[in-house]
């Protein structure tokens, strides 16, 4: 009974695997270039990223992809473990698993990271729809931490 409460949320990290999985074929088959998707705001520019977050660790794709893997085990092994966290931080660790998923997918079969949106109004990093999922994960087992505490 407690591994199965423990595993509620895994379709979130489904979601956010298949998400990125789908956004990635569709933009390699039709965006061969650079493209203003909202000139001035959004632009899909197919990258790919050997490294981590802003390219941290280029050239050393064992290490993440090793990394990435442990990682996601431990997160998802925890949730298991752990079934009465509040549901705001749940869902948002099972969001980081699926991103987690997505970009280990990538360099499992690919060496390195597809990325593709890019922000036109400010210089940053160009990243994809698991980063999205990461980052919005984080946040929301935070806020889930944080409202839990009161």
């Amino acid at each position: 009974m407690r591994l199965r409460r423990g595993c509620r949320g895994w379709w979130i990290a489904l979601l956010a695997a298949l998400a990125d999985r789908l956004s990635k074929v569709a933009v390699a088959r039709l965006v061969p270039r650079a493209t203003a998707l909202l000139p001035g705001i959004l632009n899909l520019r197919p990258v790919e990223n050997r490294g981590m977050a802003f390219s941290l660790l280029s050239g050393q794709s064992l290490l993440l992809t090793v990394f990435t893997a442990l990682l996601i085990a431990g997160l998802a092994a925890w949730l298991v473990a752990r079934p009465d966290e509040p549901r705001l931080t749940r869902a948002g660790l099972w969001l980081i698993v699926g991103g987690g998923l997505g970009n280990l997918y990538d360099r499992l079969t690919a060496g390195g990271v597809a990325d593709f949106i890019e922000l036109a109004f400010v210089r940053f990093a160009v990243f994809n729809v698991a980063d999205v999922c990461i980052c919005v994960g984080a946040a929301m087992a935070i806020v889930g931490e944080l409202g839990s505490r009161e």
